[in-house]
């Protein structure tokens, strides 16, 4: 393990406002994941930028409301905004705003300052949309030392044709933990022309192929795997009654992440990831407060 056992953790990129029915919450993929990570005690960060407008001051506020610790550039583009609209079962649709402030994270002196420290940074596919922000991801993960125990978690999040095979492979080979949904598999797979029916196969595939040390897959009601080198974790997801499911895959990732750091094996992280995102499905809205009785597990 390193040395700094008290590394930051980074959530980089997309920093913006859901308009769900019942009115806006903060969101955000890796704005989500930072607030779950310090909701088990890290020192966590999320790394965005903001329009020099109010839709940004509130994001300011809400993370401070929140105990999120954040570093928010202000850009002269519009703070992100996305119209979430929820189907019968309460699985969203987003309609995403383009060339918006979190499109144009800027590099800046602090990022570089960042770097070293890092013990685990999330970021996805998305925030790679504009050059501008996937510039300045990229040259972040460089910047982050290969070392055993830090993570370069890749949750996919494919959304509204917003990605492209060359992104995905430069991420594929940054990350070493890809997170991945039974959906986004197949279109990966189509698009890389991996083969086999079976999915099970497809990710054996890429762990293989990308030397990753974890590649986690989500197939929504059928349940969660995590493969590792030689050895595959299988958990069935709880049925609860959905309120909706809106950030309950970046509360996957953070739980699972939070217990890796925590010394935890890779089934325990799996069984507490599955069992916090399965109560963030009984939540509104993507940041509600996790109850103690998670917090204590690790």
């Amino acid at each position: 393990m390193m040395e700094n056992q008290n590394g930051i953790i980074i959530g980089m990129g997309e920093a913006l406002w859901d308009i769900l029915p019942e009115g806006k919450k903060l969101g955000g993929a890796p704005a989500n994941f930072a607030y779950h990570m310090s909701q088990f005690g890290y020192d966590s960060l999320a790394v965005s930028a903001i329009g020099e407008d109010k839709l940004g001051e509130e994001i300011q506020d809400n993370f401070d409301r929140k105990g999120v610790r954040h570093l928010l550039e202000r850009v002269p583009y519009p703070t992100g905004t996305v119209q979430v609209t929820l189907d019968a079962a309460g699985i969203p649709c987003y309609e995403i705003k383009e060339n918006v402030a979190w499109d144009n994270i800027p590099f800046t002196p602090n990022l570089e300052k960042l770097a070293p420290q890092v013990r685990a940074v999330c970021f996805g596919s998305l925030a790679q949309r504009n050059v501008v922000s996937a510039r300045t991801i990229n040259r972040f993960l460089d910047l982050i030392p290969e070392e055993e125990g830090r993570y370069k978690i890749f949750d996919i999040n494919l959304r509204q044709g917003f990605f492209n095979k060359e992104t995905l492979q430069n991420s594929f080979e940054k990350c070493n933990i890809l997170k991945i949904n039974d959906e986004e598999l197949i279109t990966v797979s189509r698009l890389f022309g991996f083969p086999g029916i079976d999915l099970q196969d497809k990710c054996w595939i890429m762990l293989a192929k990308y030397d990753l040390k974890m590649l986690i897959l989500t197939c929504g009601v059928n349940g969660s795997y995590v493969f590792t080198p030689g050895h595959v974790s299988f958990v069935e997801t709880p049925k609860v009654e959905v309120a909706d499911t809106v950030g309950a895959g970046d509360s996957f990732t953070a739980a699972f992440i939070a217990a890796l750091l925590a010394g935890k094996s890779v089934s325990e992280a799996h069984r507490l990831a599955v069992d916090v995102s399965a109560y963030i499905c009984t939540q509104n809205g993507a940041m509600p407060a996790l109850p103690d009785e998670f917090r204590n597990r690790i």
